[in-house]
């Protein structure tokens, strides 16, 4: 598995998108791309069963399906229905990763008791969380050092674990999965593709601001991000990005405009 996966926020919602949608996915999967992200959440199942039919021409073992389960779900009188959900939608019989979506009122220690039933079960090879703090992270540890990632928000512009939670991450040798590692739409967004370093770059290389942000963040160690693509062309200027190298330089440049926290920041989430 490489550093490059595919997120599915948002996809399989809309019909008159996927035969694109699935293109999109087709052409990841045929450039390497193996790793897949979607939860129970996304669409109340649609983004999983679309994922079903993109993946049906394609080696079970050849994929990496990453799934999330809501945190009203995952305690011992549902998690294991919910998972049977998940599977069913994928057509799959396993997860190779399931996700603790946020936290919510069930104890940590639950949920990961039932990971841990699911995968002696066969249903799910690891498990990890998402849009956990550091605070959290560590409650975690004290109950299983089994935890593979946590998924959370990052970015050139929100580089806020990059204080306490990512190093705590890469000390215990989980990966950090970066959703929206190109930020969301918005104000946000269009102020790091027309930033001065990011430009700068860009032109260096010859690539577009787009690509320049995604490769930020796969220059990152311990790190995997999965950006979302429903359209062919957007997600054939991402797949390009696994041949771009920043340089130590070109990381400098970026550091000097956005530069990492000197102090603990919350999660961030756009």
């Amino acid at each position: 598995m490489n550093n490059l996966g595919i997120g599915t926020w948002k996809i399989g919602d809309d019909k008159k998108m996927e035969n694109e949608e699935i293109a999109s996915i087709h052409y990841a999967i045929d450039c390497g791309v193996r790793l897949i992200d979607t939860a129970q959440m996304y669409g109340n199942g649609n983004s999983e069963r679309l994922i079903s039919k993109a993946i049906k021409p394609y080696k079970r073992d050849e994929l990496f399906l990453v799934s999330k389960v809501l945190p009203s779900h995952a305690g011992k009188d549902k998690i294991y229905k919910a998972c049977e959900e998940s599977l069913k939608n994928l057509n799959t019989d396993y997860l190779d990763l399931y996700l603790l979506h946020w936290r919510g009122n069930y104890p940590l220690s639950e949920t990961i008791e039932c990971f841990e039933e699911l995968k002696r079960m066969g249903k799910i090879k690891n498990w990890g969380v998402s849009n956990m703090d550091t605070e959290d992270l560590k409650e975690i540890l004290s109950i299983s050092k089994n935890c593979a990632t946590n998924q959370v928000l990052y970015h050139l512009g929100s580089r806020g674990i990059e204080y306490s939670l990512k190093p705590l991450m890469d000390k215990n040798n989980i990966y950090t999965m970066a959703y929206c590692p190109l930020a969301q739409a918005g104000k946000l967004k269009s102020t790091l593709l027309t930033a001065k370093s990011v430009n700068l770059i860009a032109i260096k290389h010859n690539i577009t601001p787009i690509q320049v942000l995604l490769c930020f963040v796969l220059a990152q160690k311990n790190m995997i991000a999965i950006p979302k693509a429903a359209k062919l062309e957007h997600m054939k200027e991402i797949i390009k990005c696994k041949d771009i190298k920043l340089t130590s330089e070109d990381l400098a440049i970026l550091e000097s405009e956005f530069p990492k926290p000197n102090k603990k920041l919350p999660l961030d989430i756009e």
